[in-house]
């Protein structure tokens, strides 16, 4: 918090109270909450629940396993770090199968999001209120969830954090390693989530402001190493897929997929181009999220920073909840709550984009009342409604996942069942990546087997012209999609292809099995 002249940090006995001790006990609870919350929930398989932790993990793997491995496999809609991070580790099958390789960097990123913002809140309000506001973040289990998965939110408030200390130290130091610093963790979040692009010109703006010598040489320090990534982004999009912007408008986007939808009839998603109902279901999620006791202390905590004039750190936090709202309101991005029409899951974890802002309330309402020991009650007060009947039926983003997984983790079962029966080594699959890959995961069937989109040639061949081009012995497809309709086409040229099973569950695609016959 602001010293009495204003400015956005306390003096330097308050600053630096604990020595080396507390960031050290800092990093050491949140290793542990971390390892343990990953233990659990790999033990009550869990891990690969959620379609997107599946579809990350899957992109990775395909970079070192795939009829055409590489840099290309990286894909084009979802930012490449997350899967890059988990190379290392996805290339064992162990790990790749129990989701481990792309649980692990999830989990550690959620160490560094803790940490990074222990160390903001304590040069800001001290030892005690940074404790203060880190349970509240450490602790919520949504977070603890999301870190035991391969999803890439952690790895987004990392990066989020530590632009959040670098920049905090910046103003008292003046140091271009700071700038560096905030530079490195913006252009890590650029190549995380696009929510990443959004907070660069915030923070080039805040260094250009509170810079006292060099203002520009500082500014545009910054803005070089964090403006790479949005760079690096549009070329490889522009290299691979002869599009600047296939990420945004490509027919993977989000735009594309939203359109089809809208052209064969589905609704419109609440708070399309209507602001009361964009801000209605993100605070919808957000309620969910947090629970009414930590908005209410958080929000008090908030109206403390103001009058203290901690600006920077309170408008920085709200670029995550700001930029939910802005997708609801201009994209395709939807949120349901299980409160609001049409009362199902979606989404709901974009509100974890709004913890780091309460975790900010809390340590502001904890360093503004005395005395410091106050911090545990507070803290207390507000986590108590997690620990009454406390049950993951309460964490809205394990129940989005357990409610939205059911339908494909039974028919993925099924198929794999019958896949690991029967498919011999050498035979080929044609299929679709997306939840269609879990297939293979499960079967133990690698993907280097398997025949899809991001085989480039190949697949365009043998699905615009599979009289000619298709060699596969299998395929595994959604009715109606791309590769049920080569093999319609083949069927009607005069290849024999037999349809030896097909899965029906309610609420998911009808997904066929097909083999060549002789």
């Amino acid at each position: 918090m602001p010293s009495k002249r204003g400015s956005t940090s306390s003096g330097p006995s308050r600053r630096f109270d604990g020595g080396l001790a507390a960031p050290l006990i800092a990093i050491v609870l949140l290793a542990a909450l971390s390892a343990g919350a990953l233990v659990f929930t790999s033990r009550q398989g869990w891990t690969l629940w959620y379609g997107d932790a599946l579809a990350h993990l899957n992109i990775a793997r395909r970079i070192v396993d795939s009829r055409t491995p590489g840099f290309e496999q990286t894909g084009t809609v979802w930012l490449p770090l997350p899967h890059w991070l988990m190379v290392p580790f996805v290339g064992r099958e162990e790990m790749w199968r129990n989701g481990m390789a792309g649980a692990l960097p999830a989990a550690g990123a959620y160490v560094l999001a803790g940490w990074f913002l222990f160390l903001a809140l304590r040069r800001l309000c001290g030892t005690a209120a940074a404790f203060g506001g880190l349970a509240v973040f450490a602790l919520n289990p949504n977070l603890l969830y999301l870190q035991s998965t391969p999803m890439t939110e952690p790895l987004m408030l990392a990066c989020w954090m530590a632009v959040l200390w670098t920049t905090v130290r910046f103003r008292d130091t003046q140091s271009k390693v700071d700038v560096v610093g905030a530079g490195l963790a913006a252009l890590a979040g650029t190549l995380t989530r696009y929510e990443g692009w959004f907070f660069v010109p915030f923070a080039a703006l805040y260094i250009l402001l509170v810079s006292k010598r060099h203002r520009f040489q500082n500014v545009g320090l910054f803005s070089s190493i964090a403006g790479m990534g949005p760079l690096f982004w549009l070329a490889y999009n522009s290299y691979y897929h002869s599009n600047w912007l296939e990420f945004y408008n490509g027919p993977y986007s989000a735009k594309a997929i939203y359109q089809r939808a809208l052209d064969q009839g589905m609704a419109r998603y609440p708070g399309d181009h209507d602001w009361a109902k964009a801000v209605q279901y993100y605070f919808g999620a957000v309620r969910n999220i947090l629970r009414w006791p930590l908005i209410v202390v958080a929000s008090a905590g908030l109206v403390g920073a103001v009058w203290r004039r901690a600006f920077w750190p309170l408008v920085l936090l709200m670029l995550g909840p700001v930029f939910y709202l802005w997708s609801l309101y201009s994209s395709a991005t939807p949120i349901f709550v299980p409160e609001l029409w049409p009362h199902s899951w979606y989404n709901t974890r974009y509100a974890i984009g709004a913890l780091p802002l309460a975790a900010f309330g809390v340590a502001a309402l904890v360093r503004l009342w005395r005395p410091p020991l106050l911090a545990p009650v507070v803290v207390a007060a507000v986590m108590a409604i997690w620990c009454v009947g406390a049950s993951p039926e309460a964490w809205i983003c394990w129940k989005e996942s357990q409610v939205n997984s059911a339908g494909r983790r039974t028919w993925t079962h099924q198929a794999a069942a019958f896949m690991a029966g029967w498919y011999r080594p050498g035979d080929g699959i044609l299929t679709s990546f997306g939840d269609l890959a879990g297939v293979f995961l499960e079967a133990e069937i690698p993907l280097r087997e398997t025949l899809h989109e991001g085989n480039g040639p190949a697949w365009l061949g043998a699905t615009a012209r599979p009289d000619l081009m298709l060699f596969e012995h299998w395929a595994i497809c959604q009715s109606g999609d791309r590769v049920s309709t080569a093999i319609s086409k083949t069927r009607r040229s005069g290849q024999h292809w037999e349809r030896v099973k097909m899965i029906a569950e309610k609420n998911s695609p009808v997904i066929e099995i097909w083999r060549r016959q002789p």
